[in-house]
């Protein structure tokens, strides 16, 4: 007797009878929501400003006046190098410069009298005035000897000792300006109308995870390449912590402009080998499978091109006990923990 009232119950369920319970689950209307795509690409960290330090001129360093990683502003003295030939130049040459400068007064003044010929005057004049170029030239050299900072910046590991011998080849150390960071990655040509100065982009790296860095796109290159049929983009990020290091690789996200799409929770997706379908709720409370076309997937989320509609409600948790026919109802919420009063202290 048992057996057989078992066996009728479970008929009972089969037929959609009267034992056949709603199964709690999770709904959720479907509605128009802002949403924007976002295209992924592998990125080159790139400092604002960048340069290798170099000399002039061959010649002794005398005195280094940075460390390694130092922060340095811009025309600050680095490297001085030895200069007591440049020094001797400077002082013969500003010698002669005076002579000839002594000279064209005399010859002036007699040539206002009409005492010399007024062309001997344009000569001395010429004469003084290649000694006044060869004092700036002089003056240029022992310039060279002294290497500046370019402009604020950090500089990498030093490369010179004092008493070595530079030449124009010889790396001194290299300076980056990291304040602020560019980054280029490539962009298919096909998602080129969708780009332009201003989209945000998030790039992680894997040296800090977990960690997002935010920038916009500042420029757009004006080709594109015949070979690969992408442009490069150039993106901006402020670099405050100093985090960021030319060089390094970045995994950037593009943002494109925002639109209304329909939006759903991921874990609302079925996935079953290469289909996808979504558990719609019909007005009489069963549930139908809705095959569905998934787009871009981003923070727990999906966009739905093509299955259903704004207004189908779907359900969104508890998918794994539904099949196509058997009703649903809303799952209560669970009420909140009721939390243990405080005991009385009664100590004093």
């Amino acid at each position: 007797m048992l057996a057989g009232c078992g066996d009728d119950e479970a008929q009972a369920k089969a037929n959609g009878g009267p034992a056949e319970r709603p199964i709690p689950v999770t709904t959720q209307q479907i509605q128009l929501t802002a949403w924007n795509d976002t295209l992924q690409a592998l990125g080159t960290a790139k400092a604002r400003e960048s340069v290798t330090l170099t000399a002039k001129v061959s010649e002794i360093v005398q005195d280094v006046h940075f460390e390694s990683g130092q922060q340095v502003g811009a025309g600050q003295k680095l490297v001085t190098l030895k200069g007591d030939a440049a020094q001797a130049t400077l002082v013969q040459a500003e010698a002669t410069y005076a002579e000839a400068e002594r000279l064209y007064r005399r010859q002036k003044e007699l040539a206002d009298q009409q005492l010399i010929a007024r062309s001997q005057l344009d000569t001395q004049l010429a004469l003084r005035d290649a000694a006044a170029a060869r004092v700036r030239q002089a003056r240029a050299d022992i310039g060279d000897r002294s290497v500046r900072a370019p402009f604020a910046g950090v500089l990498g590991i030093r490369q010179v000792s004092p008493g070595s011998l530079i030449t124009a080849n010889s790396t001194i150390a290299t300076l980056d300006d990291i304040s602020r960071m560019y980054v280029d990655f490539q962009v298919p040509e096909a998602a080129l109308a969708s780009v332009e100065a201003g989209n945000t982009v998030t790039a992680t790296a894997a040296a800090y995870p977990g960690e997002s860095f935010e920038g916009q796109v500042e420029t757009i290159d004006a080709r594109i390449d015949a070979n690969t049929r992408a442009v490069t983009v150039r993106a901006v990020f402020a670099n405050e912590g100093r985090k960021l290091r030319p060089g390094m690789l970045l995994d950037v996200r593009l943002f494109r402009p925002e639109r209304q799409a329909l939006v759903i929770p991921e874990i609302a997706v079925v996935q079953v080998g290469r289909d996808s379908f979504v558990y719609r709720v019909k007005p009489d409370g069963s549930v139908e499978q809705a095959p569905v076309t998934a787009g871009v997937r981003r923070d727990g989320k999906v966009e739905i091109l093509k299955g259903v509609a704004a207004g189908d409600r779907i359900v969104i948790d508890g998918t794994g006990k539904l099949r196509p026919g058997v009703k649903v109802a809303d799952a209560a919420p669970a009420a909140p923990a009721k939390q243990d009063e405080p005991a009385a202290d009664g100590q004093g």
